[in-house]
């Protein structure tokens, strides 16, 4: 490397970005955040003067041509992953792209393609198999202690609702992608299989606005799936939920099961006349994984350091985004996709 420290670039100043620019410029040992990127002045400045920063840059590409930079976290809107991925590759920087991975196979195919000719690491941003629990689960898995595994159901349902952008999902790849990836990864992981066939159904039940103008948008959805070595899966996502930030799932075995997750923040329970009993409850994914994140940022500057395969890769992230357009297709065509 140019520098004794990995040198990061993280282009999108959003919600998500901020959480590994933060984690990158306090947190990481051997890395240093270098820049931001974000078309919006605005946000680019109000984020260097958060991280105590001083450069930014509103073309990525520029971006790319500062030898102090050795790799950049893509967390920008999901159709401009491809483009700024594959070239981030070719100017030899190593890739940490959000999920989803991207739009389709095929740009998930060039993605990968651009790393592997271009020798960088391409990790993809499935947090969750950095989080202490799921190890923890999946060891238990491995284990045999729960038998052979039957059956893992995900769900992740959000507080917020959708952004307009989100409502044409020929373009977004809607709330299979944008909520559901990591629910989808999830199942990969703990089956240790493909999907086979998947059957969706969704609903438009909180966005009235979206009705008239993108009637197939859903913030509502369901999906049973078949793995190619038998087991089953169940994922249901939802947005605007408004009554907490709810990512749970559970693996059934034929000898027991593991429940992981909670919508509760805090173990106190409070009970008074007036109220009853009421408990705290996680209202951010920002809160709730906050620890996979950091992990998942240390894993990717370990994997550079020393030449290692990322555990969410660029195929994870292809197969995830495989099985979103299958579920899109089975909402749409009111079908089984068969994968």
């Amino acid at each position: 490397m140019v520098n004794s420290k990995i040198g990061i670039c993280v282009i999108g100043a959003g919600r998500a970005g901020l959480i590994h620019a933060v984690n990158y410029r306090n947190n990481i040992p051997n890395s240093e955040l270098i820049a931001v990127v974000d078309p919006f002045e605005e946000a680019a400045v109000s984020a260097c003067k958060q991280l105590d920063i001083s450069t930014y840059y509103l073309d990525y590409k520029k971006a790319l041509q500062n030898d102090k930079i050795d790799a950049v976290v893509i967390v920008t809107p999901t159709i401009y992953h491809k483009e700024i991925a594959v070239a981030a590759a070719k100017a030899g920087k190593h890739i940490l792209c959000e999920k989803p991975m991207a739009m389709d196979e095929n740009e998930c195919e060039e993605m990968i393609k651009a790393a592997d000719e271009n020798k960088v690491i391409l990790q993809i941003g499935f947090m969750r198999r950095f989080d202490s629990s799921f190890i923890q689960a999946k060891e238990v898995v491995e284990s045999g202690e729960i038998g052979d595994v039957v059956m893992v159901r995900s769900n992740t349902r959000g507080p917020s609702i959708p952004q307009k952008w989100m409502y044409d999902i020929r373009k977004s790849n809607g709330p299979l992608a944008e909520v559901n990836s990591h629910d989808i990864d999830t199942l990969r992981w703990f089956t240790n299989s493909e999907f086979k066939s998947v059957y969706a159904i969704g609903g438009n039940y909180r966005s009235p606005e979206a009705l008239k103008d993108y009637p197939d948008f859903y913030d509502n959805v369901i999906m049973n799936a078949q793995f190619v070595n038998g087991m089953q899966g169940s994922i249901d996502g939802a947005q605007g939920v408004e009554y907490a930030y709810d990512a749970r799932a559970e693996i059934l075995g034929t000898k027991g099961i593991i429940y992981l997750g909670q919508v509760h923040d805090k173990a106190i329970s409070i009970c008074t006349k007036a109220s009853g009993i009421r408990r705290p409850v996680i209202n951010s994914w920002r809160y709730l994984f906050r620890e996979a994140y950091m992990q998942e940022d240390i894993g990717f500057i370990d994997c550079i350091i020393n030449v290692k395969n990322p555990k969410a890769s660029g195929f994870d992230g292809k197969m995830a985004v495989k099985v979103v357009n299958a579920g899109n297709r089975s909402i749409i065509e009111k079908s089984i996709i068969e994968l």
